[in-house]
């Protein structure tokens, strides 16, 4: 029994299917805060929308182009990470504005922007009809600047989508020229220098100083920023390439966390956090994570962060419902077992019951017996008492008479030898001498009698009609209380008791029926009530 509850308890305990690992508590966390976080994307969403339609409010009481061109290029900096169409949509407006100011620079500006929208959104022989359509030489400073950071972020997004090392290649050269011509354009003592500085070192392999100059850009970031997302996806990479896992989950946490709070949905980080925790065995998360980035991808309207999702999402689902498979094997597992350990516990209970039954039936019994055995012993000592009593008693009158009988032997042989006939005759016609030994038996008797059962009278009367109670007269018993003494010493023979008492048979049962007729009650047992009457006295 205890074997089995052992084994029971012990595949109970292997119930716990959730994935444990030697996070620390921190990561533990971040997880926490991110599944709050995530649960609360509607709401995140919902403030997004009403700073959205706060900018529409102030574009539809703008009527200078150049101001409605600003507000439109803020709207599309919320769009371009929230609605992909939306976002275009103002683009496009901006381009028909640049075009009705006749404005180059609006122009070139908006086309960036669309060039950059389309990359991420996976529109990329598009994106770069526009990139190919730009003439960079006569673009501003700061547009070439945004020229090689959109061209950047173009090769970047083409490498994810494509997957393969075959055409990477040619992606990752793109990126290492761009990136040149970026830092040139930059002043070394910029921030975005410094980032595209940490990126250069990091495609170079030298992850520790690019992890250095990435962690002091990660610190003067705002938290809950845009750029503090960005930078702590940064580290993250880094990280990874450093073998840091905690440091890689940890910022990638962060990143995420951000992500969702801005209400992002051309989401990198949950996607990248999703395959993490797929890689490292959890499952639900990698599950639960997965389907937030496909939700976002697909409120963002995003063909290349759908292509991306698409590679990994069968199998983490695949993984996902092996899991629910192994779950239910198991809990059909537990269930046989419980069941087991139910019909074991049933059966058990049903012997425990049997036995307590059992036990019960022997208790009662040996209750009885006792009861029997005391009784018996009672018997048995009043028994011996009376025979004590009694054989004394008895030893002691036949001594009495045997020397009377010596005596009257020696009167008659005196009386013969004397001569004196007339005497003995005389002698032997009265009866007084009879008379007298028998009354003197019978005193002796009652004397006895009442000396074993003190409280025998009380008793008998007990058992009479109030007003046929019995009075002792100086411990004398009458004829009637002699003859159910002798009936509660034992003496129910009817010849017996008639010898004893010299009466003829008749007028022991008169004497008898003259009683019964006093009863108070049960006339039929009244003999056997008698039988019980009395406390011996053992002394």
């Amino acid at each position: 029994m205890k074997r089995l509850l052992f084994t029971i308890i012990s595949v109970l305990g292997s119930c716990t299917f959730s994935f444990s690992t030697s996070r620390g508590a921190e990561i533990d966390s971040l997880l926490q805060l991110l599944d709050k976080t995530i649960a609360k994307r509607a709401i995140y969403t919902s403030e997004k929308e009403k700073k959205i339609n706060e900018i529409k409010r102030l574009l539809a009481h703008e009527h200078a182009p150049e101001k409605r061109y600003q507000l439109n290029n803020t709207l599309i900096a919320e769009y371009q990470s929230f609605i992909c169409d939306s976002a275009l949509g103002y683009i496009d407006r901006n381009i028909q504005l640049a075009s009705t100011l006749n404005n180059r620079e609006f122009m070139d500006e908006s086309r960036l922007r669309l060039a950059f929208v389309l990359s991420i959104s996976g529109l990329f022989t598009q994106a770069s009809d526009v990139f190919d359509s730009i003439e960079y030489k006569s673009l501003p400073h700061h547009l070439k600047v945004f020229y090689c950071w959109g061209y950047i972020r173009y090769n970047e997004n083409l490498i994810k989508y494509t997957d393969h090392p075959k055409y990477e290649t040619v992606h990752i050269q793109e990126i290492a020229r761009c990136r040149d011509t970026l830092m040139r354009l930059l002043g070394e003592d910029t921030d975005t220098y410094l980032k595209e500085k940490s990126f250069k070192l990091k495609a170079e392999g030298a992850f520790e100083a690019s992890a250095e100059i990435q962690t002091e850009l990660f610190k003067k970031e705002q938290v809950n920023s845009h750029g503090y997302a960005m930078a702590a996806m940064g580290l993250s990479m880094i990280h990874k390439e450093l073998g840091n896992q905690s440091l890689q989950e940890k910022y990638l946490l962060l990143a995420a966390i951000t992500d969702v709070r801005l209400a992002v949905k051309e989401n990198e980080s949950l996607l990248t956090l999703a395959i993490y925790l797929h890689e490292q065995g959890d499952v639900n998360r990698a599950y639960n994570y997965i389907q937030a980035a496909l939700d976002d991808a697909n409120f963002y309207n995003s063909r290349f962060r759908n292509a991306v999702i698409a590679r990994t999402q069968p199998k983490i689902e695949a993984m996902y419902l092996t899991k629910i498979e192994q779950q239910r094997r198991n809990l059909r597992s537990y269930a046989l077992a419980i069941s087991v350990f139910l019909v074991v516990l049933i059966g058990t209970l049903y012997f425990l019951y049997k036995q307590i039954k059992t036990v019960s039936r022997a208790r009662k019994h040996l209750n009885t017996v006792n009861a029997q055995l005391m009784s018996a012993n009672h018997r048995l000592d009043e028994a011996n008492l009376i025979r004590e009593r009694y054989i004394g008693y008895y030893i002691n009158q036949c001594a009495v008479y045997l020397d009377k009988l010596d005596e009257f032997r020696k009167s008659v042989s005196r009386k013969i030898k004397a001569g004196q006939l007339a005497e003995l005759e005389k002698l032997s016609a009265t009866t007084a001498t009879l008379e007298k030994d028998a009354q003197e038996l019978y005193t002796d008797f009652d004397s006895t009698f009442l000396e074993v059962y003190p409280d025998f009278v009380e008793g008998f009367n007990a058992l009479l009609r109030a007003d046929e109670r019995y009075v002792l007269k100086k411990d004398h018993l009458n004829t009637e209380l002699r003859i159910f003494a002798l009936i509660r010493l034992g003496i129910t023979d009817v010849n017996q008791i008639a010898t004893f008492l010299r009466y003829s048979i008749q007028t022991i049962y008169n004497y008898k029926s003259k009683v019964k007729g006093k009863a108070a009650v049960d006339i039929e047992h009244f003999e056997e009530n008698v039988k019980k009457i009395g406390t011996l006295r053992v002394e």
